[in-house]
């Protein structure tokens, strides 16, 4: 079941017809879907809302696709050309994605893509006001992601090239038919399934092609001592290493784009004037990474009576007032047991014996920043924290018993030139 909306302009956004939008339905219809016809402004979002409301109870998807192009060199762009633009591209998705999300957010589902373009990406010869309501769109959808992750609500971006009314005034009929819109729809239909996971992702595609794309930063260079002032000379000095993207990083989010900061504030108040890729003597890693991976920490004995396993069941949560939960808290029950994932227990006691012990490594435990349930795996740096993912398997006798999988992150103790990621990590 699909609304379709189309003003029904032309490209420049002047005139208005129905035509367009009846096209559209009645290809859908032809071919046993449900469809029904919108040809309000995007500028009227919760009039587009309520017509898919009215026609089908539910909104699911919104596509926000309306454009229009008034294409002039930068000096010669008037105030009606930038506003409009960024009136039909910009403000209509936003007026449009607002109108549905309280839907959306009630039932626990919604589906948002962006369109943007390779011109708001990379720019382009007489589109600077088309460029910059593009790029808008993409920090619009990184921004709507994050809000709405928590309520089964995922926004991507789309830079798609595409024959269309727009882009059949600047291309040949050849070019046209190349890039028809049957080699983006698939794209777009696929993020907008419930069982895709992909959530503020920027996506180029035409022609048969697809390529998703990412931020990248240069490992960059501190550019000033301790209680010293910050000077031009020293930004040239430095120019060659803050533009050198050997080791680049690619931040993720904000949290990942500032917490660089926090680590040169660091070296500097420690040490002064010091490289960031450099490794101070109290590192955590003190040895190379590659000769951690993969190493045994050996086998430990845990031994426990029926009081450790009470003890826990009560710590997470058993109640004496169930009857379901006797059997893990009265060791006289003829049905008393463990809980299952009493496992961990064991498990975390090895771990921590073990991984203090391992040689190359510095460990203070009261630089953990977080540990939770996920044989050494593998060691990873995660800009100004190091990652540490451990493996552990627990026996009775000879019988597996559980399988428990541990990440540590220590504060302050990245940047030693490991890597990112791991395919090691099962969660």
């Amino acid at each position: 079941s699909c609304t379709v909306n189309d003003l029904g302009g032309d490209f420049k956004g002047y005139g208005k017809s129905s035509s367009a939008a009846d096209k559209v339905v009645d290809e859908i219809r032809a071919k046993g879907g449900k469809a029904v016809p919108n040809y309000d402004s995007v500028e009227d979002g919760e009039k587009l809302v309520k017509t898919a409301l009215e026609a089908f109870g539910r909104i699911d998807i919104v596509i926000n696709n309306a454009g229009i192009l008034r294409d002039r060199s930068f000096v010669r762009i008037s105030d009606e050309d930038w506003d409009i633009i960024h009136r039909i591209h910009l403000r209509g998705s936003f007026l449009v994605t607002r109108a549905a999300w309280n839907h959306m957010k009630n039932q626990k589902f919604g589906r948002i893509i962006m369109t943007s373009s390779a011109a708001g990406i990379y720019g382009n010869f007489g589109q600077a006001n088309y460029s910059a309501a593009k790029l808008g769109l993409l920090g619009l959808a990184n921004t709507i992601a994050i809000e709405g992750r928590k309520h089964n609500i995922h926004c991507n971006t789309i830079a798609p090239t595409a024959g269309s009314r727009l882009t059949q005034t600047v291309m040949p009929q050849d070019l046209v038919d190349a890039f028809k819109p049957e080699y983006v729809a698939p794209l777009v239909v696929w993020l907008c399934h419930e069982s895709c996971a992909e959530n503020g992702s920027l996506f180029e595609v035409g022609a048969g092609w697809i390529g998703k794309l990412r931020w990248e930063r240069s490992l960059g260079a501190i550019v000033r001592g301790k209680n010293q002032p910050m000077t031009p000379e020293a930004v040239r000095e430095k120019w060659e290493k803050v533009c050198d993207f050997d080791n680049a990083s690619k931040p993720r989010s904000i949290q990942e784009s500032i917490s660089v900061l926090s680590d040169a504030l660091s070296q500097i108040e420690s040490q002064g004037n010091v490289s960031m890729n450099s490794t101070s003597s109290g590192s955590v890693v003190s040895s190379s990474s590659a000769s951690i991976v993969g190493r045994e920490l050996g086998t430990n004995v845990y031994k426990y009576t029926h009081l450790e396993p009470i003890l826990y069941a009560l710590g997470v949560g058993m109640s004496t007032k169930d009857p379901d939960h006797l059997k893990f808290l009265f060791e006289g029950s003829e049905e008393f047991c463990c809980l299952p994932s009493f496992g961990v227990i064991p498990a975390q006691t090895s771990m921590f014996d073990g991984v203090t012990s391992l040689p190359g490594l510095n460990i203070d435990l009261a630089r953990v920043w977080k540990s939770k349930v996920v044989n050494f795996v593998c060691v990873s740096q995660y800009m100004t924290f190091l990652f540490f993912c451990l493996s552990v398997n627990t026996y009775c006798g000879k019988d597996l018993v559980c399988y428990n999988q541990f990440s540590l992150f220590f504060i302050g103790a990245g940047r030693f030139g490991g890597k990112r990621t791991s395919e090691k990590a099962k969660v």
